[in-house]
């Protein structure tokens, strides 16, 4: 092999390498609050990546304030977008099914993360939630930033109490 054809060999690595960095999950520290698996390529369990909420609070946080279905008045979610939690394990599915401690199921289409800036809330008004008021995490939409998301099919989508997503095909 030519030194011509080693070095744009080379070169083409490294690109491709800055290109698709390898990021690395550092262990919790804490008690293990979210769980995910399937279609991830950076892992710091044997088939998962596993969060706990200090991982969590060290994504980029954001809030809004929205009116739901659950509560009598507007109330203001903090958390890190879904968008960059899916990114941190680099997830390559189309579809995320979450999963609630009661086991309850709902399938989010991944590009839901991408169209709408909605988050992975570990806070409520300022305040850690509660198994009891349906933390410690709650996926919710920014409903009040476009009206289509005000239908039954984006508030089931709205899963509290979540501990875990699987990141399928």
């Amino acid at each position: 092999m030519s030194t011509r054809i080693r070095l744009l060999t080379l070169v083409t690595l490294l690109m491709a390498a800055m290109a698709f960095p390898v990021l690395a999950l550092e262990t919790p520290n804490g008690p293990v609050v979210l769980t995910i698996k399937g279609q991830i390529e950076v892992k710091n369990a044997d088939d998962s990546a596993v969060f706990d909420m200090a991982m969590l609070e060290a994504l980029p946080q954001h809030s809004f304030t929205t009116r739901t279905p659950w509560f009598d008045q507007p109330v203001r979610f903090t958390g890190p977008l879904m968008a960059d939690v899916l990114k941190a394990v680099q997830a390559r599915g189309t579809v995320v099914q979450a999963v609630a401690i009661n086991d309850y199921k709902v399938s989010i289409p991944m590009e839901d993360s991408r169209k709408y800036k909605m988050i992975v809330a570990r806070l409520m008004n300022g305040e850690p939630m509660t198994v009891r008021d349906k933390g410690p995490l709650f996926v919710v939409y920014p409903f009040d930033s476009a009206r289509e998301l005000r239908k039954l099919t984006f508030y089931e989508r709205s899963i509290w109490q979540l501990k875990a997503l699987e990141i399928k095909p």
